[in-house]
């Protein structure tokens, strides 16, 4: 089995990448985030032209999460137990069942700074998730996987120093993350494609990219019982015309 996560930053904008791509990768799963789409504005049709069943949820301009599936989709689930709004729930978690596997989709909160009411928000959407993951990972194998705008070490940015008093790289959000792994995960680490760094977002800004000063914040997090063959993050994704600022990684399962 091969899923994928992705955050397309806007999904009609990312749509004519996203489908040849598709059909390149085959994926058989696919986490998307910051789909950016009203409800009744999904491209449903197009990609089950594709060969893709999809659940998502939406609420217009801003967040958005989905999964799309070759190998069947049932139990969707939007957001969950006891999620934290701001001040109601977003559209930041969808969840599915596809050929045995528990699939979450996620798009956690950025937090802006660390003195704003978002950051708290984000620290609490955070702990409400891991108490939410509890019994998923009690009744199967699960894989958790999006954005999840946490850095979960100092490895994992381009510099260090350069995030100084910034959010995604915060004790409390790092000891957040780290709470949902001990719940029963494992972060798999995808191979970058070019340079030693498994990077998967570079800002807009002109440069980033190409001197490869990124972040690791885009995260694929399993249950036991799940077994990666291989995981890469597909760099070229960046490339081109009309990029999202997230490369999306691709995982061999078994």
């Amino acid at each position: 089995m091969r899923l994928a996560t992705w955050n397309v930053n806007s999904l009609r904008s990312r749509l004519p990448r996203l489908l040849p791509w598709l059909a390149e990768t085959h994926p058989d799963i696919v986490c998307l985030q910051e789909t950016k789409t009203a409800a009744g504005a999904f491209p449903t049709d197009e990609l089950r032209a594709a060969g893709y069943e999809s659940a998502a949820h939406s609420e217009g301009r801003w967040n958005g999460v989905a999964i799309l599936s070759r190998v069947g989709i049932t139990d969707v689930t939007t957001g969950f137990d006891k999620e934290p709004g701001f001040p109601d729930p977003e559209a930041r978690a969808i969840s599915a069942t596809c050929d045995g596997l528990r699939v979450w989709s996620v798009y956690v909160p950025n937090g802006r700074t660390p003195d704003s009411p978002h950051y708290a928000y984000k620290l609490s959407w955070l702990a409400a998730l891991r108490d939410a993951l509890t019994p998923a990972l009690a009744a199967g194998p699960v894989v958790v996987c999006g954005d999840f705008n946490v850095a979960p070490t100092d490895a994992d940015v381009w510099d260090p120093a350069a995030f100084a008093g910034a959010t995604h790289v915060t004790v409390p959000e790092r000891e957040a993350l780290a709470q949902i792994l001990a719940a029963g995960f494992t972060d798999v680490v995808p191979r970058p494609m070019k340079g030693p760094h498994p990077f998967t977002y570079w800002d807009y800004r002109a440069g980033m990219f190409h001197q490869n000063m990124g972040m690791r914040i885009d995260l694929v997090y399993a249950s036991a019982g799940v077994t990666v063959e291989s995981a890469y993050i597909d760099r070229e994704a960046r490339k081109g015309k009309a990029p999202s600022d997230h490369a999306p990684i691709v995982v061999d399962l078994s």
